[in-house]
């Protein structure tokens, strides 16, 4: 099992499964119970079952799994900011190129864990990272980027998943604000803290993938079954602004691969994983454009102020058990996008080599605390994903791995000892140099410069319109009971003070069916007051 150079544990012929941290004790023991015994506990089955994955199929799950889950909801809203023909186009390509950098990363990640073990490195009781790629392969300052920008992507893509969670739950029950759901679901997300690896995330990442299936179909199917609203109008693009928006959330969602190397590590045998990307994509290709196309069909720009598609499609049972599976499958995205984040701070406090889970897991909880807090302040679901994906995603999964698969192989000396070189249908060095340039140039213009100013005038423009710790951004105005009445309050202010008026008709009157032909100061201050009490602030 050991991953250093001698012994025959080495990358080239793992044949073991290699767990790490406290997943890898709990492996060790469980293999010397078989070895022992003669044959495998049934104790020792079903964990394999559930529990220590590392084969290929769990990374295609994984990668599947952690690519899509919240960003699906808001992809029509990106549809109806850049028309049907630029949101496929789009689609397709940021696909391919996120598929090309997540190869370059697995190819610098082996290329790294290579020399490292034939330095007698042990990597038994260690999660490789990427920063710690950079660092092996290209020095310090490779590596502080690296971690800067890969941890706060990572942070905000916690940040985005706790969003979405309060987000979608609201569509089933909205007797409690989104930030109060924020709160709750910020509690239940950080039992994440108990998961050690990614290794560990086999059944897990199975079931994410199914959930996110169901409801990718059933926003297709559901927005053909309803038909197209009345009156629906499909003008995008129409504005230069929300065009680039939409684009930068197309990048975000195929710019999940920050976990690459994580996951990478936890499989047994990680030279397996080149192609895995790829194939993940194209299953997720399936799910975002017809449910995205479907939607964008049915409901046109109406999406341009429902950024989660979910809230325009009719409450049924099955829009109910869309949104209970996804929140699952948010939960579980958000260990995913946390786990690198707990390594880093574990290596930091000296606790990553430690056994005791319950140590490790006390530890973790204080980085669970500033994305509970940042979910509070920006819940601007849609608008936050766009403004990741061009600032954080953009350098984190995709003009990083490229200028650095480009500067590790530069001399034709390091191009000649290369453990992986480049396939022959893209030509080569220099085929993968030519798109290398091109990826770093495109997405460094469109991406990050496009993108990043509609990206941030769009986010500007929720926090002026909604503010920061909206309470509940984009919720649809309740109806107050009784019904709106034919007379208007008049503008001048009740003569009781506010709140006594309030507590005295709320505790001694009922609400009444119909309003009095000449109701009291107190009784229209009542009213008022109990409108503006259930509306607060609601989206466009």
């Amino acid at each position: 099992m050991a991953a250093g150079g001698g012994g025959g544990g080495g990358i080239a012929d793992e044949k073991a499964p290699e767990a790490f941290g406290l997943s890898r004790h709990v492996a060790e023991a469980e293999m010397e119970e078989e070895h022992g015994s003669g044959e495998p506990s049934v104790k020792s089955k079903l964990s394999g079952l559930l529990w220590h994955g590392g084969s290929a199929y769990d990374a295609w799950f994984s990668c599947a799994s952690n690519q899509v889950a919240q960003v699906l909801l808001t992809l029509p809203y990106s549809f109806a900011q850049l028309g049907m023909l630029s949101g496929i186009l789009f689609q397709l390509f940021y696909g391919l190129m996120g598929s090309w950098t997540a190869y370059l990363i697995s190819i610098l990640y082996l290329e790294y864990r290579t020399r490292k073990e034939r330095d007698k490195v042990d990597f038994r009781n260690h999660v490789i990272q990427w920063f710690e790629v950079l660092d092996g392969l290209l020095g310090r300052h490779w590596r502080n980027a690296g971690l800067a920008f890969n941890c706060t992507f990572l942070l905000f893509g916690s940040v985005i998943q706790l969003i979405g969670c309060a987000s979608n739950i609201y569509y089933v029950n909205d007797r409690l604000d989104k930030r109060t759901w924020t709160y709750i679901f910020g509690a239940c997300c950080a039992t994440t803290v108990f998961i050690p690896s990614f290794h560990n995330y086999r059944v897990w990442s199975f079931l994410g993938l199914v959930m996110t299936t169901y409801t990718a179909w059933y926003i297709a199917v559901a927005s053909l079954v309803n038909g197209q609203v009345e009156g629906v109008s499909h003008s995008g693009p129409t504005r230069i602004v929300l065009y680039f928006t939409g684009a930068t959330n197309i990048l975000y969602t195929f710019g999940g691969h920050a976990v690459t190397v994580e996951i990478m590590h936890a499989m047994w045998r990680p030279q397996k994983f080149k192609s895995i990307y790829l194939l993940a994509t194209v299953y997720v290709l399936t799910l975002t454009l017809p449910s995205a196309a479907a939607a964008y069909w049915a409901f046109g720009d109406a999406l341009l102020t429902h950024s989660n598609a979910l809230a325009l499609l009719p409450r049924t049972r099955w829009r109910d058990a869309a949104v209970v599976l996804m929140l699952i499958h948010q939960f579980i995205t958000f260990g995913f996008a946390c786990t690198p984040l707990y390594f880093v701070w574990e290596k930091l406090i000296g606790l990553h080599d430690c056994r005791s889970l319950c140590k490790r897991a006390a530890a973790r909880l204080p980085v669970v605390v500033p994305i509970w807090f940042l979910a509070i302040i920006f819940p601007f679901f849609g608008p936050i994903n766009s403004a990741v994906g061009s600032l954080l995603v953009s350098f984190t999964v995709y003009i990083i791995p490229a200028l650095a698969h480009m500067v590790t192989f530069k001399s034709p000396q390091a191009r000649e000892n290369a453990v992986e070189r480049p396939p022959r249908f893209a030509g080569g060095w220099t085929g993968a140099y030519v798109i290398n340039s091109f990826v770093v140039a495109w997405v460094l213009v469109v991406g990050f410069g496009f993108g990043g100013w509609a990206s941030i005038t769009n986010f500007v423009q929720q926090i002026n319109t909604f503010g920061l710790f909206a309470k509940c951004y984009q919720c649809p105005p309740h109806l107050a009971a009784p019904p709106a009445a034919p007379f208007a309050p008049p503008p001048m202010a009740p003569a009781m003070p506010p709140a006594t008026a309030f507590n005295a008709t709320r505790f001694f009157f009922p609400p009444v069916p119909a309003p009095a032909p000449a109701p009291s100061p107190m009784m229209q201050f009542f009213l008022r007051h109990h409108h503006h009490r259930h509306n607060g602030r609601h989206g466009l």
